[in-house]
């Protein structure tokens, strides 16, 4: 799955960044069977990839018809929840919020690609919650993403996208721990191949019918030899590492990689 998107290029410091996009641009696709990938998950790590909420069916059978209604096409009937069957048919994990007793929490989620969490772990959880690792984002942000999730109006679709980097090229990652935990034995020769920028394209829209709010989450991996080949592209790239404020070197862990970084920079 090569990038599609340098969100590098874009800002230095974690920002909400939302914009809007064209509705037929909602779901990119990319992925021929997103199902096969997911039902193994599925199968054989349920409480990592699948979590939902007493009273969230309505809601998520909405989101199943926003989803079929996208793509043109049907779900199987399976009697799966309806957002498991909506998520079957695109590569993206699929988030469902809603207004519980006056805040907006996660009600159901199919997870197939997490970054350093799980569906379990964040079930039920309200947005100040479900950003708690986010240093500075109660005073700096909360606000804002409240005032986006109470005004978001049916047909609009609101899109961002971020990155990180990590040595690893697996879309399923729930613990940091065993990757983190082979950074000291990549060789810097090896950098530029095991180290994969992974790049998140996010998305919401309103369910119009239940009042919630679908937010989608599409993960691009593409080693970082692949920026190292294009000289402007990095150049962009060492340019982002340069300049990320120490905010966001902490909450993304880049102090992990600038021995391995360092190197490819020196010539960039």
């Amino acid at each position: 799955m090569s990038l599609r998107h340098r969100p590098w290029e874009e800002a230095a410091d974690f920002q909400i960044g939302l914009k809007p996009i064209a509705p037929s641009a909602w779901l990119e696709g990319g992925e021929t069977d997103p199902a096969a990938r997911k039902d193994r998950l599925f199968a054989d790590h349920l409480g990592l990839v699948w979590a939902e909420a007493e009273a969230s069916r309505p809601a998520q059978a909405e989101a199943l018809e926003m989803v079929e209604a996208a793509l043109g096409q049907v779900a199987a009937a399976s009697g799966l929840p309806p957002l498991y069957a909506a998520a079957r048919l695109v590569p993206d994990d699929l988030c469902l919020m809603e207004k519980r007793d006056g805040q907006w929490r996660l009600t159901a989620l199919s997870l197939s690609a997490g970054s350093f969490f799980t569906a379990e772990e964040v079930i039920g959880r309200n947005l100040a919650e479900l950003h708690g690792p986010v240093t500075g984002f109660a005073d700096l942000f909360l606000v804002r993403v409240q005032r986006i999730f109470e005004g978001l109006r049916p047909g609009l679709v609101l899109e961002r996208r971020n990155w990180t980097l990590l040595n690893s090229d697996a879309l399923h990652t729930p613990s940091s721990s065993a990757i983190r935990a082979q950074i000291d034995e990549i060789k810097p020769s090896q950098a530029a191949h095991v180290l994969h920028l992974r790049v998140e394209r996010q998305t919401l829209v309103r369910l119009p019918r239940t009042g919630g709010v679908l937010f989608t989450i599409r993960v691009w991996l593409s080693p970082l030899s692949d920026l190292v080949a294009d000289p402007e592209r990095f150049a962009a790239f060492a340019a982002a590492w340069r300049n990320a404020t120490p905010q966001l070197r902490a909450y993304k862990r880049l102090d992990l990689y600038d021995d391995l970084v360092a190197g490819l920079l020196a010539g960039a």
